[in-house]
């Protein structure tokens, strides 16, 4: 059984950072692909980030290009995303999603989610 615990969220101002963490046990961590999610109000849940197993290029959704920075740790069996300049519109919860079964950017090829941690950015 996998267990993703995201952690770091919170308030921040416009043009702030935080720094998310997400926490894996489980499956042999290093063997699987991970990806950072987001949900804003009444939207879609959209990818931000893909880290896959097989590369440490992590690709980003071109809103966030430049300002965030994920990250895995295969040894901690941990994932991070750094968020930085952060906007208005990145308020959402963000969620660490691991192991895909299909399309990376398609919150429903994959298998294992976090709970999720607020980020709020205030204008």
């Amino acid at each position: 059984q996998v267990q993703l615990v995201e952690s770091g969220g919170g308030l921040v101002q416009t043009g702030g950072s935080l720094s998310l963490s997400c926490a894996a046990s489980g499956r042999k961590f290093s063997d699987y692909s991970l990806a950072w999610f987001r949900q804003g109000p009444g939207k879609a849940r959209e990818l931000v980030a893909y880290m896959p197993w097989t590369s440490s290029v992590t690709t980003y959704a071109e809103s966030v290009k430049g300002r965030f920075t994920g990250a895995r740790n295969n040894a901690e069996k941990t994932a991070s995303l750094q968020m930085s300049s952060l906007k208005p519109e990145d308020t959402a919860v963000y969620y660490c999603a691991m192991y895909s079964v299909g399309r990376y950017d398609s919150a429903e090829a994959w298998m294992y989610w976090g709970q999720g941690t607020q980020v709020t950015v205030s204008s």
